[in-house]
């Protein structure tokens, strides 16, 4: 790095002269290094799917959380620094009840990722803070419709009808590009999640690294029990041989 770049480097604040904050641009990258996790709209709903990515057997799986309920028609996953996300899943919580108790509705999921946003964006323009170093997938549905929406870092909002946050993002998008449907029913919008996180992953699937969770029209945002994720994997693997 040369001494030059290093001043704009240390500095959030302050962009390069070609117009770059480097302390977000380290923050996305944060994110690239965490686990792969996908997010996708079917016909009736939204669902995410997270790889734990457990690396020893004397860790606790289900001290492992990587998807969220923040009320009942919202849900989120995170991919990046473990501790940021839990901050700004948090956050979320508190925002969602602060409207349920304001006005005694639910919020709106666009108005609950612009305040997300908005709280990150805080981050990347006053000194002696940095920016977070974790991107959220939201999914919800609400009166004016179904919802997958990306936050990054920067607080830049993306929506998605597929989507993937983490590491092996590109492979993933490629396979999204040439295999998603916008009528999938739950099921095979299930299986394309799996397709994409075993694409990417180093370890075999197993219903012990994976976490799901979905919500279709009229339900709530629900976190898929280890039974039922079992039963999936099983299911995505016997097809998977018959290729």
């Amino acid at each position: 790095m040369q001494p030059a770049q290093m001043a704009y480097d240390r500095a959030i604040t302050v962009f390069s002269p070609d117009g770059r904050l480097f302390q977000v641009e380290y923050a996305r990258a944060a994110v690239k290094r965490g686990t792969t996790t996908v997010g996708i709209k079917f016909k009736d709903g939204v669902i995410l799917m997270a790889d734990k990515r457990i690396r020893s057997r004397l860790l606790e799986p289900k001290s492992m959380e990587k998807i969220f309920v923040i009320d009942n028609h919202i849900g989120c996953a995170t991919s990046g620094l473990v501790g940021d996300a839990r901050v700004l899943v948090d956050y979320a919580r508190l925002v969602a009840q602060i409207e349920r108790v304001t006005y005694g509705e639910n919020i709106l999921v666009e108005q609950l990722v612009k305040r997300i946003s908005d709280y990150k964006q805080q981050y990347t323009q006053y000194g002696g803070v940095r920016p977070f170093g974790a991107s959220l997938l939201i999914a919800g549905i609400d009166e004016k419709g179904m919802y997958l929406m990306e936050t990054d870092p920067s607080g830049t909002i993306m929506g998605y009808k597929a989507d993937c946050i983490g590491g092996g993002r590109e492979t993933v998008m490629e396979l999204f590009e040439k295999e998603y449907k916008e009528d999938m029913n739950f099921e095979e919008a299930l299986m394309l999640g799996l397709k994409a996180i075993d694409s990417v992953s180093e370890e075999e699937l197993t219903p012990v690294t994976l976490e799901i969770g979905y919500i279709k029209k009229g339900g709530k945002f629900t976190l898929m029990s280890e039974e039922e994720v079992t039963k999936y994997v099983e299911k995505y693997k016997a097809s998977k041989k018959e290729e």
